[in-house]
């Protein structure tokens, strides 16, 4: 491809990686829902990313990206990453604040700052919201002892590992209910309305279940709380 890859392309793009990375069958469906646009805007954009090939679409409606989509979409979560630590790590930014900054940056990075990013930042490590480049699939969160907030147990402390950074008005919702990534909550109370009733440093607050979902924690140890 000598044409360079449109801002709207790598959108769907970085989408497509970071739902597979979830563990979902992207179809696209889930493309309108993530990134908030219309049905036909979908079509005519995955026509696009097809055509010139980065992206393969089969009989079972999955969207399936190329060698050359998943690179273009690695390099983009890449740039995404580097930017959120640069505004929080450097530049001291909220962590709530900088994953919309960081949406409208990561298109403006240029190689040779994107590596000297890499070299000040390096290209492993979590983000100020707890995340990897490419976010985890459950399972494997579960494999390393993590649960949802919602699924955890009445009476008992956890810490925040990670938080769903890709909704905006979530991550103020949570830093206002005194919840950000490596916070000790207390689950206080299941309620019969799914809700959960939670204690942080910060005092109580009542969460419902679609927050609760995009929250991961471990359960306090005798080590953490030694510490």
């Amino acid at each position: 491809m000598t044409d360079s890859i449109t801002v709207s392309k790598e959108d769907y793009l970085k989408a497509i990686l970071e739902a597979e990375s979830e563990g979902h069958h992207v179809i696209p469906a889930t493309l309108a829902h993530w990134l908030s646009v219309s049905a036909p805007a979908v079509t005519m954009a995955l026509k696009r990313l097809k055509r010139d090939g980065f992206v393969d679409v089969k009989a079972d409606g999955i969207v399936r990206l190329t060698a050359s989509g998943k690179e273009t979409a690695y390099r983009t979560a890449l740039r995404h990453h580097l930017i959120e630590r640069m505004l929080s790590e450097i530049f001291g930014m909220e962590w709530y604040e900088i994953h919309a900054e960081a949406e409208r940056l990561e298109h403006a990075v240029s190689p040779a700052f994107e590596a000297r990013l890499i070299e000040k930042l390096g290209e492993k490590g979590a983000c100020p919201h707890g995340n990897t480049v490419l976010p985890e699939s459950p399972s494997q969160r579960r494999k390393r002892g993590l649960i949802q907030l919602s699924e955890a147990q009445e009476n008992t402390d956890y810490i925040v590992t990670s938080l769903y950074e890709r909704d905006p008005r979530l991550l103020v919702f949570l830093h206002q209910s005194g919840i950000s990534p490596s916070t000790r909550i207390r689950l206080i109370a299941k309620n019969y309305d799914q809700t959960v009733s939670i204690e942080t440093a910060s005092g109580q607050a009542t969460l419902g279940r679609p927050a609760a979902e995009r929250i991961w924690v471990k359960r306090v140890t005798s080590r953490d709380s030694t510490r």
